[in-house]
This record gives structure tokens, C-alpha cells and sequence, in this order.
């Protein structure tokens, strides 16, 4: 392993900019930049230098990783953290240019949240280890967390989940429990960034299991207070709710699929069956059978990180038959844009504009059926969708009301093969049958978010200058 001698600068720019996948990981503890660019899984070689700083930050994790495993297995790590500690402290001694006016900055990356991601790595590694040299690195870091940590306090935003990584970095690199224990320590930071049911505010499942990792990293052998305690596990129920055999709804802003995410869940332990039925919290309506699992999106919209999706109706059994499309690396705003739309989601849309960001609200639960509505995504437009499982059917009922004629979709989104046959749908493992607006409108489209440039049949169906529709919908398992 040889450690990068650069800089780190902003992951999310590791993207091909003409397919929008993220670039192979390669060469990663060599030291050096791939020869040639840095490739995709289509052929390019990309060699920029957004590109070289975003490789760089993917080295510098995975290098700490390589030390915290090689630390695990009593070996001496001690000359490769010294050799951090004297890159940290000349990056402290120079300013960056490259970092984004938006960015809340830090030293050896663009990003003080990448730092402290790192930081995290670094400070498992180094504990044992401390001479005076790693010593002042952890020092440093400390600090620095502390610094953004402050800054982010003062601007009103303690429930963000950078705060999460920053004090599991300052807490781990200086073992203070004021960091954990504190007023804007990481206790509290967990109360307050998640709702009792246990979801993260921003109701994207990537930043959920994001800061429910900071925590369990931080407090890895702790005893935490009850509450707390209660609290994380409570995050944890809500990833298992998700999960459908190998499926985890990548519900709002994170990857829909990345070998690195995979990693990080295991972090979090194995998941643990679900009860069956009617789950309902305040971002999401969860209903799950034996043979599948359908989500309805009715909550807040998630601030930054949520999409323009209300209502939308997400599904999973044997196949991800439809579901929430996650998103690309945020370095291509193109693809960025559009998975963040209403467009590419199974919601509903009025003359093809996008929603407005805006909140749901719950009429009715019961142990096999849910309904919920929507007023504010276009003014003038009420939306009501009831949605009813038992075993290997499930019924959807979406009502739209305007007060002027409109155009009026309801979008199917597949994230498989789909076949349509009139008014019939064949998603492999799973037959749909629709009563309604007579006209379907099949066309070619992207499939989910980690290759955009897979084509699915996407469906849009349409009522035109209308004032009310109703869309049925009833959904068979094969066997």
C-alpha cells in the first residue's frame, strides 16, 4: 500500500460525465492516479481534475480502511499514520483553491465531512498507536471537527447529518465523552435529527443508515443511555422494513446501488426480519406480505435530499418490480436533476410540470390498507391514493381532482423488463391489471440511478382535460 500524497477534493465528482455511472475503483492503495483516466464501465477514461481529486478521496478512505484492518491484525501501522500526520499538518499550512464556495471546508479534503468520514478510519487505526507524532494528528483532526461542527451550530443546522461524522471524529480521535455526552454532543444530535419512529428527517434511506453508522461507529463498545439506545435501534427497524430479500429501498437522495454502500451496511449488523402489515410513520406508509413489499411516499419532502415524488408507490418482491430509482453521484447535474424529478417516479404529474416541494398527509390506516392524499404538489390539485396487500395481490387506487381541466398522469416506473399488453402489465414476476383513462403512452426511458444507461419501458397514463380521475390498478405475484 502507498499512501496518496495529494489532497482529497469532492467524491461525488468520481462520475463519467457522458453516462453518469460512477468510475470503476481501481488502483486505490497504489498511490497513483490511474494511468490513462480513470475508467467506465462503458469505456471512457476520464482524467480531469475534479476527477483526480474525487479518485484521491476514495484512496485516502480506502488507505485508512487498509490501516484500521492491518491495526486489527496486530500489525505496525505506526510509519503510515506518521506519514498522514506530516501530510495533514503541510495541507494545514496551505489553502486550497479548489474547494467550492458552498463547501464547509476542511484541510486534507474539500469537504469537512469527507475529513471527518476519514478521520473516523484514522482514529480507530491510531489509537493504539499514539506516538507524539500521531498524537498531534489526532489532535488536529479534533480541532478541526470542532470547528465545522461550531459553524454548523451557529447557522441553526445541529440536525444535519454532517454533525453526526463530526462528532464521531472529534469524539473518537480525542476519547472526550463531552463529544458524545454534550449539549451538541452526538446523543443529542441523534434525538434530535430523527423522529421517535426512528427516520432521519431528510427520509432518504442512504442519510439514515449515514448517521446511524457515525453512531454506531462512535459508540462501538460504549454503553449508551437508554434512550439513546432505543433511539438506534429504532433506525435500524426502519432499514429492516425496508429490505426485501435482497432489495433495500433507496428511497430519496443516495446511490440505488454501490458495492461501497453494501460495505457500510454490513458495518451496521445483520438485518432482521420484518413483521408483516401495515407500518406507518412520518415519512412513509411501509406493507409488506410474505410475497411482496409496497412503499407509499406521503410524508415531508426531506429538505435537500428529498425528490419531487409525493404519493409515489414503490414496489418489491421476488424483482425490484418499481422501485424508488435512488440517484447518480452528485457531480453530474444532468442525471442528478432528473432522478430527483417527479418524472422519474411512480407518482403522479398535471401537464407533465414538476411537483412543488410539499408534504402529504394520512387518512387511514388500517392492519392491510393505507390511504393517504396530497394537496399542495400543484395548486388546485388534490391527490388521494389507497393502497390495500393481501398475500400476493395488491389493489391501488389513485384519485386526482382538479378545479380546471388539466392533463392528469399516473407514471409507472419500472426498474425491470415490462411488457404491456393493452391495459395489461407483465413485470416477469409480478401481472398488473389497470381500469381507467384508456390510454397508455409506452416509451423508452432510464431505469435506476446506477446505470442510467439501462432502458426499461416506463408508462405514462393519461386522462386529458379532465377535472377527475380515477386510476385502478390490481397486482398479482406469479408463482
Amino acid at each position: 500500500m502507498k499512501l496518496p500524497s495529494e489532497r482529497g477534493g469532492w467524491w461525488h465528482a468520481y462520475v463519467c460525465p457522458a453516462h453518469g455511472v460512477e468510475l470503476d475503483h481501481v488502483d486505490l492503495l497504489s498511490g497513483e492516479f490511474p494511468a490513462g483516466g480513470a475508467p467506465c464501465s462503458y469505456g471512457c477514461r476520464i482524467d480531469t481534475p475534479a476527477v483526480r481529486g474525487a479518485w484521491t478521496v476514495l484512496a485516502h478512505q480506502a488507505c485508512a480502511a487498509e490501516l484500521l484492518s492491518q491495526a486489527r491484525a496486530g500489525e505496525d501501522v505506526t510509519a503510515d499514520l506518521e506519514s498522514y500526520a506530516r501530510l495533514y499538518a503541510s495541507a494545514a499550512a496551505e489553502v486550497d483553491p479548489g474547494v467550492q464556495s458552498w463547501m464547509l471546508r476542511g484541510t486534507l479534503f474539500h469537504q469537512a465531512l469527507t475529513e471527518s468520514i476519514w478521520a473516523v478510519t484514522i482514529a480507530r487505526a491510531a489509537w493504539p498507536a499514539r506516538t507524539p507524532a500521531i498524537a498531534e494528528l489526532l489532535r488536529r483532526l479534533t480541532d478541526a471537527a470542532a470547528e465545522a461542527r461550531d459553524k454548523l451550530v451557529a447557522e441553526g443546522k445541529f440536525t444535519s447529518n454532517y454533525v453526526a461524522w463530526l462528532t464521531a471524529a472529534g469524539y473518537l480521535c480525542s476519547r472526550d465523552p463531552e463529544w458524545l455526552e454534550g449539549e451538541h454532543g452526538l446523543y443529542n444530535h441523534l434525538l434530535a435529527a430523527t423522529s421517535e419512529d426512528g427516520w432521519q428527517w431528510e427520509a432518504s434511506t442512504y442519510y439514515h443508515s449515514f448517521v446511524l453508522r457515525a453512531a454506531v461507529l462512535a459508540t462501538e463498545g460504549l454503553t449508551v443511555p437508554d434512550k439513546v439506545a432505543d433511539r438506534m435501534q429504532a433506525m435500524g427497524r426502519v432499514l429492516d422494513n425496508l429490505r426485501f430479500g435482497d432489495h433495500l429501498a433507496a428511497l430519496h437522495d443516495g446511490p440505488y446501488r454501490r458495492p461501497g454502500y453494501t460495505a457500510e451496511l454490513v458495518e451496521l449488523g445483520s438485518p432482521r426480519p420484518a413483521p408483516n402489515g401495515v407500518t406507518v410513520c412520518a415519512t412513509y406508509a411501509v406493507l409488506r406480505t410474505d410475497e411482496l413489499l409496497a412503499i407509499v411516499d406521503f410524508g415531508p419532502h426531506g429538505g435537500s435530499h428529498g425528490h419531487r415524488d409525493k404519493l409515489s408507490l414503490y414496489l418489491y418482491g421476488r424483482d425490484a418490480w418499481q422501485p424508488d430509482p435512488g440517484q447518480v453521484p452528485y457531480g453530474h447535474t444532468g442525471w442528478r436533476r432528473y432522478y430527483a424529478s417527479t418524472a422519474a417516479h411512480p407518482t403522479f404529474r398535471i401537464d407533465d410540470q414538476e411537483q412543488a416541494e410539499c408534504t402529504g398527509r394520512l387518512i387511514e390506516a388500517t392492519d392491510r390498507s393505507v390511504t393517504v392524499a396530497c394537496d399542495d404538489a400543484y395548486p388546485g390539485v388534490t391527490a388521494t391514493r389507497r393502497v390495500t396487500i393481501a398475500g400476493g395481490e395488491l389493489t391501488d387506487e389513485l384519485v386526482v381532482e382538479c378545479t380546471d381541466p388539466r392533463k392528469i398522469t399516473a407514471q409507472l416506473r419500472p426498474g425491470v423488463p415490462l411488457v404491456v399488453n393493452g391495459m395489461t402489465t407483465d413485470w416477469g414476476s409480478l401481472r398488473g391489471e389497470h381500469v381507467g383513462p384508456p390510454e397508455f403512452l409506452v416509451r423508452p426511458g432510464p431505469g435506476p440511478a446506477d446505470d442510467p444507461q439501462r432502458v426499461v419501458q416506463q408508462v405514462d397514463w393519461s386522462a386529458y382535460d379532465a377535472t377527475r380521475a380515477t386510476f385502478s390498478s390490481t397486482y398479482r405475484t406469479e408463482v
